[in-house]
Formats: structure tokens, sequence, C-alpha cells
């Protein structure tokens, strides 16, 4: 591939960017690289029919455990950790390469990573990670102790009222998921977007002279980077700053070191926690979820031809936008079909984890009370969900021309020399109000909240809803809510023009809101009691396992008998 260096038209002449030359250059070697395929290096292969067992039963525990797509994988990898570790290392001594391979074999077998291409020295590289954290972990706890009162899940970060040890067990987990999930995924492109991203936004952003945060401006842009571009989440950037505050944790650190950090565990989890609760988080979350998209969108236009797109906009600048729009377009029908297919899985967990729950309560609940049943509520309870979101999906518009338009004048600022970005991005200080003004707007919020669910209750009498019925419409009504605003953020995010805000908005924020928020609350303490997945990750999960392992290992001697017959 030529060296992308200047790109001309007439008498303009732009100049690209050192962070663009990478680009090209890291993508086109990896389009080259991806081609090939060492069949002399030993792989981890799996019988692909057992697999399918393994697959089905994946889809059906993530069904009733609603999370991202991207975090499926790493949340697994924790899942079996857990189980691994912590649960079933308590009855039985495993290495932890044989808790490598067990690993890998099961994300194989649950079409998490591909078969027969994984290296088998790939087991003794997660292994070794498995290792240091098992190794922190024990260390921890024993320095924790069992009447500390270290509280892991406090926001706050203070270290009163630690309930138990599993709190710290689980974060440890976490990191060591992270890390494993990081080993598994080496993007070269991802990374060298992220540095060239990462150097705008520490350039250009800039604090006023009276914000005392400008040791952790950069901390924060790059946590920033991480959770907008790779969607991270809270325990992925857990691990970034873990990383941060432990220099030589990833060159494989002696005991006597891991046993320093676990030393001062309780003092670098509350640091970790303050600087993911940081003021600065809401603005640069911002400013790098529109820089997130151009960087996205130009990978995506150089991936499809490193060369022909380079040589194109080398002879023709105007073919650059152009190949711009028409990504924004292929990106925005993509969006749309992954809107469906979020509130398919929305519907399913809500069917799954709730409907059939509040059925099973809302008749007998109803007969205990003297209250009738009335088919038509009930049908209306059960068929809510489906149809509020599919209404979301179906009012929900994709982004506008004038989106497309700000997105290319974005790339253009990040390719070229000369649209480069002149004028500095001041962030604001973080308005802090005062206690009497707070306490106005809490009245004044709890008084929208008691009018909105007051309106809802009111017209719910009017067309015969008892107050069981009532009471389980607003249960899904607010879970609906919520996640309607959980499945739209594919399509926020990639908005990156200023909303107007009209009449009819400001009140639909200001009598909808609570109602969210009451869904969100739901929403965490329900996925805290969640039976469905207690009963599939402590109940059927090790068995079901089990029971793959013992019919591969069984497939296996039935092949090698019918291969000492022939």
């Amino acid at each position: 591939m030529v060296s992308p260096n200047l790109i001309s038209k007439s008498h303009d002449t732009f100049t690209l960017t050192e962070g663009a030359k990478k680009l090209f250059q890291v993508i086109y070697s990896e389009k080259k690289s991806l081609a090939k395929d060492n069949e002399e290096i030993a792989k981890i292969k799996v019988s692909e029919l057992i697999s399918k067992m393994a697959f089905f039963y994946e889809k059906i525990r993530n069904s009733v455990d609603y999370k991202e797509e991207n975090l499926l994988r790493k949340n697994a990898i924790e899942r079996i950790l857990k189980r691994q570790i912590v649960i079933e290392g308590a009855l039985k001594a495993s290495t932890s390469e044989k808790i490598s391979r067990y690993l890998l074999v099961e994300l194989i077998r649950a079409s998490y990573l591909p078969n027969n291409k994984i290296p088998e020295e790939k087991i003794t590289q997660v292994g070794g990670i498995i290792e240091k954290y098992i190794k922190l972990r024990n260390f921890s706890l024993a320095v924790v102790g069992p009447t500390s009162h270290f509280r892991l899940n406090n926001k706050k970060g203070d270290s009163e009222g630690f309930k138990e040890k599993g709190v710290l067990s689980d974060w440890i987990m976490t990191l060591a998921a992270s890390e494993i999930e990081e080993n598994l995924n080496p993007d070269k492109v991802s990374k060298v977007a992220i540095s060239d991203m990462y150097e705008i936004l520490a350039k250009n952003i800039k604090l006023p002279s009276d914000l005392p945060y400008e040791k952790e401006k950069e901390v924060q842009i790059y946590l920033s980077i991480h959770r907008n571009f790779l969607k991270f989440d809270q325990g992925m950037l857990s691990y970034i700053l873990f990383k941060y505050y432990n220099d030589g944790w990833m060159e494989s650190p002696k005991d006597e070191d891991i046993k320093k950090i676990a030393t001062s565990i309780v003092p670098l989890w509350q640091a970790i926690q303050k600087q993911l609760n940081h003021p600065l988080v809401k603005q640069l979350d911002k400013i790098a979820t529109h820089y997130s998209v151009y960087f996205s969108t130009l990978i995506e236009v150089i991936e499809k031809d490193p060369t022909g797109v380079y040589e194109e906009i080398k002879t023709d600048i105007k073919a650059f936008p152009r190949l711009i729009r028409k990504t924004c377009a292929k990106e925005y029908h993509s969006i749309k079909a992954k809107l469906w297919r979020a509130a398919v899985r929305s519907i399913i967990y809500i069917f799954l984890t709730k409907s059939v729950f509040v059925l099973l309560v809302e008749i007998p609940l109803g007969r205990f009370f003297g209250e009738t049943v009335n088919p038509v509520t009930l049908a209306i309870n059960v068929g809510l969900p489906a149809f509020l979101l599919f209404m979301v999906v179906l009012f929900t518009r994709v982004p506008s021309d004038n989106n497309t338009n700000k997105i290319i004048e974005g790339i253009e600022e990040i390719t070229f020399v000369e649209k480069a970005r002149q004028d500095a991005i001041i962030l604001r200080r973080p308005v802090r109000r005062e206690k009497g003004t707070n306490a106005f707007f809490s009245f004044l919020y709890f008084i929208t909240f008691l009018v909105s669910f007051g309106l809802i209750i009111y017209a719910l009498s009017l067309v015969g809803f008892n107050w069981v019925s009532i009471s389980i419409f607003l249960f899904f009504l607010a879970m609906v809510s919520f996640f309607s605003i959980r499945i739209r953020r594919g399509v926020k995010a990639f908005i990156v023009v200023e909303q107007k805000e009209n009449f009819f908005s400001f009140l639909l924020d200001f009598f909808y809101t609570p109602v969210i928020a009451v869904g969100k609350w739901l929403s965490e303490k329900f996925s805290q009691v969640n039976v469905f997945v207690f009963i599939l990750d402590f109940i059927i999960e090790a068995p079901f396992k089990i029971f793959v392992e013992i019919t591969e290992d069984w497939t296996k001697y039935v092949k090698e008998r019918r291969d000492d017959i022939s």
C-alpha cells in the first residue's frame, strides 16, 4: 500500500494527520493478516454438535439476564471464573491452567470465540492471568478479614459497612474477566484510534483556571474514550484504573508485588471509585461521544478498501465526503435493525422474568383481596410491554442529513491537518446548587411524580382497572419506559447535532422522567433478585456443563474406537 501523505484537489492540498496515516496503515496491515492462517499451530477444537447445546443454553441465559451485546462475552468470562474459582474452587483444587482450558473451551462452545482458531498457547497466557488474580484475591481476603468494615458497593468510596468478603471477591473476578477479555481481543485498529483520539482531546480540552482538576483531566479523558468508543462498563473501566495505579501488573508480578497491592486494596478501590464518579464525567462523555462517532465512521470507511479509498480521495477530494455519506446511510440502517433486535430482546427479557411472575401473582392476589379478575385488564398488562416497545421503535427516527454533514466535518477535522480544530473546548465548572434550591427542586420533582402517576391511575380506574391491575400496569409501564431509553442509546449515540427542544419535549420530560426513574429503580432491584438467573447459574448450569463435558468426551471416545476399527 502506498504510504498515505498528501491528498490534493486543484489548488487545495490536504495533508493527512499522523493519526490518520497510522489508521490507514494498521487497517491495511490487519486486513492482510486476516487472510493468513497458520495451519501448523495447534488450536483449540471442540465438537460442533455438542457446542450447539451450549450455544442455545447461552442464548436462553442471556434472555433472562438483559445485558448490552458488547458485554456478553466479558460477562460470560466473569460468570465462569466465579463458578470455577469461587464456588467450585472451594470444593476441589484446580490449577489456573485447568481453569483456563475450561474457560476457553466454554467460550468456544458458546460461540463467543471461533472454533479451531484459538491457538493452544492461549491457554497458558490466560492461565497466567488467572493465577495472579487468584493470588490477589487470596491475599486481599486475608488482609481485609471477616470483621472489616470495608464496603465495595458504596458509591462515595468510604470504608464503612462492608457486608461480606464476597463483594471484594466479585470485584477482583471482574478485573480478571476484563483482562482476559482484553487478551482475547487484541484490537490494533481500536488501539490506534484511541491513541489518536486521546491526543486530539487532551490537546483541545481546556479547564477553567479556577477548576482544580488538571491532574485528573488526562485520566478522565482516557476513561471517557473507553466508555464511549469501546462501550466499556464500570468493571472494565475499573480494570483500566487498576492498571494505571499498578504499573507492573501486566508484566508477570511476583508474589511480593501482589501482596503489596493486596495490603492497600481498600484505598486502591476508593481511589478507583473516586475517578469513576468524577465531576467531569458527564461533560467529557458528551465530547467523547461525538469523536467516537467520527472515528468509528472513519474506520468503517477505510476498512472497505484501504488502498482503494486512499487512491480515490487522493485523486478526487469530493469522493471522501461521498464515501462518508454512503457509510452513514448504511450505519443508520444498521442502527434501526439493532434497535428492533434490542426491542425483541427486551420484550423476551421482560416477558420471561416479569410477565410470567406477575401473571402468577395477579390472579391469586386479586382473588385473595376479593377483586374480580378482569380478562381485558389482564390482556392489557400482558401485551403492554410488547406494544409500547414496538411503538417506541416505530417512531424512533434515524439521524438527519444535518447529522451526516456534521459527521463529515468531524471526520475531516481528525483526518486532515488543514482542517484540524483551532479553538479549544472549554469545560464548564460543574453546577453546585444551594441546599435550599436543591430542596425546592426535589419538592417540585416529587409533585411531578405524584401528578404523573396520579393521572395514570385516574385514567385506568375510569376503564375498569382495580388496584391490583393498576399496580401491575404501573410496574410494566415503568419497566418498559426505562428499557425504551436503554434500547435507544444506539441511535442517540450516533447523533452529533444539538437536539432542539420544544414545548412538547419539555412537557414530556417533565412528566415522563419520574416514570423512567421508577423503572430504573425497579430494574436494578429486580436484577438483584432475578430468580431465573439464580436457577440457571446455581442449579442448572453446573450440572448442564458437566453433562456437555461428558457427552463431548464420549463422542471423542466413540470416534477413536471407530478409527481403530477402520
